[in-house]
């Protein structure tokens, strides 16, 4: 995984926060419901680098 996808994963995660944060400070469902949006999507995209980044790491491992 490279550090920009990194990088760019957890800034969408922590944006979707924010948005949820001023949703929910503002009564505004809908930007509430956004922002748990943004960041359940920021954490699948994070958890897709980490399960490609295991998957090299085994065939990796093999090739020694």
């Amino acid at each position: 995984m490279g550090t920009e996808d990194k990088f760019s994963h957890k800034a969408e995660e922590l944006k979707g926060r924010a948005k949820e944060n001023i949703g929910e400070a503002t009564g505004d469902e809908e930007l509430r419901a956004e922002g748990r949006a943004d960041q359940t999507e920021g954490g699948l995209k994070q958890a897709g680098e980490k399960l490609k980044d295991a998957g090299k790491k085994v065939k990796d491992a093999f090739k020694k």
